[in-house]
């Protein structure tokens, strides 16, 4: 059972998204200014580490600002986050077998609903993350890998620390992740099991309207210890 800042930190790929640069001891995620500007390719561990660079040092300037505009925790996970994230590959491992399917203004509005869910769910969450909350282990990649794994623990409310690792690709755009592993609990996993069979049952669209709801899906639930 999770806190919902560690849920929100691996499911949005939010403050949790940080790492130590390659072939250094672990240590803790730096307080940061601001994301380092881009120089040549980054590897997995430079684009998470700037992502978070980039997020905690904005909530570090005005926390409490996001703390009373939630809608500002957005626009900073849209200017951080959701460049590294493959949106469109998660949705479709997502969805599976509903991906193929699926109409492309579906699979849009599948996207969006899913994103703005756990905004809405566990946004001001986002807004008490700090960098002492992160602990960030190196990730050594091979120069024609074209996947790789980012751990790093993220400290829960009561001190404990859970591990939570990132899966990303080598895209033509760059390291993207597309899988958060919480626990050892797969998000890609636990939300094909949630949203499988309502899709079955009553098609992707009752999923998308069920999303823009502001319903909490059950794999956040289960995983925040809420109902």
């Amino acid at each position: 059972m999770r806190d919902a800042a560690v849920v929100l930190a691996g499911l949005c790929l939010a403050a949790a998204f940080a790492s130590a640069p390659a072939q250094t001891p672990p240590a803790a995620a730096p307080q940061a200014q601001g994301a380092p500007a881009a120089t040549g390719e980054e590897g997995p561990t430079e684009v998470v580490q700037n992502a978070a660079q980039g997020m905690l040092g904005d909530l570090g300037k005005d926390r409490d600002a996001y703390r009373r505009d939630p809608a500002k925790i957005a626009q900073l996970v849209d200017k951080y986050l959701l460049p590294h994230f493959d949106t469109a590959f998660s949705a479709q491992l997502v969805l599976g077998k509903y991906w193929r399917t699926a109409t492309a203004e579906q699979r849009q509005h599948f996207i969006d609903a899913f994103y703005h869910s756990l905004l809405t769910n566990y946004g001001s969450a986002l807004a008490e993350f700090t960098a002492d909350r992160l602990k960030i282990y190196p990730t050594k990649v091979e120069p024609d890998a074209t996947r790789a794994t980012v751990r790093t623990e993220v400290k829960r409310d009561n001190g404990d620390r859970v591990a939570v690792n990132y899966y990303l690709r080598k895209t033509p755009q760059g390291w993207k992740a597309w899988d958060v592993v919480i626990d050892g609990i797969s998000y890609v996993n636990s939300y094909r099991e949630d949203f499988g069979p309502q899709i079955e049952q009553q098609g992707i669209d009752s999923v998308i309207k069920r999303l823009e709801s502001g319903e909490k899906p059950e794999a956040i639930g289960k995983s925040s210890g809420k109902s």
